[in-house]
């Protein structure tokens, strides 16, 4: 694991969490924090750990793109703002292609591209407080690439009146069902996310001393995840996805599955 600047990597056993850690910015993106995940996962796809957890540091999960890198936007030439995009695009597709299952404990806001960074996740858990938003419009920018991943979440119509709208909803919304399996009320917003978690049921992915970028967390109480064969995390995936959607099923030799 190499060293970074702006997000901080943890390993309990066979788990690796990516905590973006820039609190004092409410963890916005900026073009080194984007390749520094971007690296952090090549390594982790590549490596012994099972699954991921993405989280964020302090109160808030992702406010999406940072103002500063915004007001650098106006100096630079469209080669340069076709690598931005090519580089944030890459990072999404990391995510969504992922070869482990990947979980976003969303832990306060997700923001814009940090709404994008949660729910292109395999599993999305959210704080009670949490709340979302493709916010994008509201400065005039066109959330193209979040966006196609969205309408494969919740199709054209609801996708319409998120990113149009560019309105904040919350975890309730987001929901796709309730722990007892009954649909939420018919909102646009269901479906980005898989479960509410009570605070005393969160995954600690708190445990990192502010100085350190890399060091391994004690023990979770309570664990998140158990050790399960590939044919049974096969089988979960199956249950759980409709016909055809077979990209997790390589997921499953990873032999991680979340606890019940």
């Amino acid at each position: 694991m190499g060293n970074y600047t702006t997000i901080q990597i943890c390993d309990d056993s066979n788990v690796r969490t990516i905590k973006l850690n820039r609190p004092e910015r409410r963890n916005a993106l900026n073009s080194t924090m984007i390749a520094e995940m971007t690296t952090a996962l090549e390594h982790a796809a590549d490596g012994p750990c099972g699954a991921i957890i993405l989280t964020g540091a302090g109160k808030c999960f992702c406010a999406g793109l940072d103002l500063e890198e915004l007001q650098k936007m106006e100096s630079r030439t469209i080669e340069e703002h076709h690598a931005d995009a090519e580089q944030f695009a890459k990072l999404m597709r990391l995510l969504y292609d992922f070869p482990k299952p990947t979980i976003a404990a969303v832990n306060g806001a997700a923001i814009a591209g940090g709404t994008g960074l949660a729910t292109v996740c395999d599993f999305t858990y959210a704080a009670q407080d949490a709340t979302f938003g493709y916010t994008e419009v509201k400065i005039g920018f066109v959330p193209a690439i979040v966006s196609s991943f969205l309408l494969r979440q919740v199709g054209e119509k609801q996708a319409r009146d998120l990113l149009l709208s560019g309105r904040i909803f919350d975890a309730k919304e987001a929901l796709l069902s309730y722990e007892d399996h009954r649909p939420p009320a018919d909102t646009s917003a269901r479906g980005l996310q898989s479960r509410i978690m009570p605070a005393e049921k969160q995954p600690r992915v708190d445990a990192l001393d502010e100085g350190s970028t890399e060091r391994t967390c004690p023990r979770r109480a309570g664990p998140r995840t158990r050790r399960v064969s590939a044919l049974e995390c096969k089988g979960e995936a199956e249950r759980r996805l409709p016909r055809g959607h077979s990209r997790l099923f390589g997921k499953a030799a990873a032999g991680v599955a979340l606890a019940p």
